[in-house]
């Protein structure tokens, strides 16, 4: 063929595609097989320490390597008081996952400040990270990945069902902190900042843990709010300042069945002016609707994220009034649903230890 016409053809078929005038080829999909080895048995939780100092600080970090549901490892670094426990333990989390350790490094010397002033009321804490975040890929999978059935190689290979998402990386964490000694296994919060704390609300719909506290949660996928091509947007940056226009936005069916399966209290921390206020509103009005256990906050702060107090270029520790403010309220909020349990959980323990099982 001449490649003039060939040409042509190429041309015409692009345009009756771009027309949607061109059959749909559709790929086959070939499902499992019903019957078929066992699936796999999970690998137990585990992780690989190396401990290093911590700039400014006389406590140093456990920088460690945990399992993650589909057995890679994961980067998260820890940080205990003096003692053999058992501690109650926050994660801190910041935005979306990336750059591996090296970003927990960061973040832990970033950090350590306000972190040794959580350790010293005898906290754990954990500065964790999480593989990249896949856009729209949760709205698809309601569920854990899980270990399917082994039908071809007639052994028990490890087979999953789908992709793992970066919440369940924050799931795996608590499942390696709760096979840690000195960690109270019922006395596990969390907190975010952004995609950090939308994650925290993802993971608490498929996983119970004690206590949740989400700072600007950008929870558009949470709540499936329309972030497509007629979102409103100034720039790339999407709107949803108002609550109103995040409502009408969203599918509040498929938001209020994910609320339904969380059992994890919330405090919430909204700002004021931040371009996803909407969103964060909308979170604490259908989970107050669903009749969940949930706390709101909202200032007025020019920085996102204004409630981890990062220190200062010279490292020292200089929280601003709202800072030192957001600080109490935090600590005081997870003393209440942490320090409470662990009280609750010690006096069971001496009267019948099978009680917590």
């Amino acid at each position: 063929m001449k490649p003039v016409v060939l040409l042509l053809i190429v041309g015409l078929i692009g345009l009756l595609n771009m027309l949607d005038l061109v059959p749909r080829i559709v790929a086959t999909v070939w499902a499992p097989f019903p019957s078929g080895k066992s699936p796999a048995p999970e690998t137990p939780a585990h992780g690989y320490v190396i401990t290093k100092p911590v700039k400014g600080s006389d406590i140093p970090a456990d920088y460690t390597f945990v399992l993650t549901q589909d057995e890679i490892y994961l980067p998260i670094a820890v940080r205990k008081p003096k003692g053999h426990g058992p501690f109650p333990v926050i994660t801190m989390g910041w935005a979306e996952g990336k750059r591996g350790m090296r970003k927990v490094e960061e973040l832990v010397e970033r950090l350590a400040p306000m972190q040794d002033r959580m350790i010293a009321r005898g906290y754990v804490l954990v500065t964790v990270n999480y593989r990249n975040e896949i856009p729209y890929l949760y709205e698809q999978l309601q569920q854990l990945a899980q270990n399917l059935p082994d039908s071809i190689s007639g052994e028990r290979r490890t087979l999953k069902s789908h992709p793992t998402l970066d919440h369940e990386d924050l799931i795996a964490t608590m499942r390696y902190l709760k096979s840690v000694p000195y960690v109270d296994k019922n006395a596990i919060g969390a907190m975010g900042v952004s995609h950090s704390g939308e994650m925290i609300l993802k993971a608490a719909a498929a996983y119970n843990f004690d206590a949740g506290v989400c700072i600007e949660p950008a929870a558009h996928e949470f709540l499936s709010v329309n972030t497509g091509p007629t979102a409103p947007r100034i720039g790339t940056e999407i709107q949803y300042t108002n609550m109103e226009v995040a409502r009408k936005n969203a599918d509040k069916t498929k938001a209020m069945e994910r609320i339904q399966r969380m059992n994890t209290p919330m405090l919430i921390f909204g700002r004021d002016t931040d371009h996803l206020q909407g969103i964060f509103k909308l979170t604490n009005e259908w989970m107050h609707e669903a009749d969940k256990d949930v706390t709101w906050v909202s200032f007025d702060h020019r920085v996102h994220g204004y409630v981890f107090i990062n220190a200062q270029p010279d490292g020292s520790y200089k929280p601003d009034p709202i800072q030192e403010k957001t600080f109490e309220i935090l600590m005081s909020y997870f003393d209440k649903r942490l320090k409470s349990r662990v009280r609750r959980t010690n006096t069971v323990d001496a009267r019948n230890p099978s009680e917590t099982e």
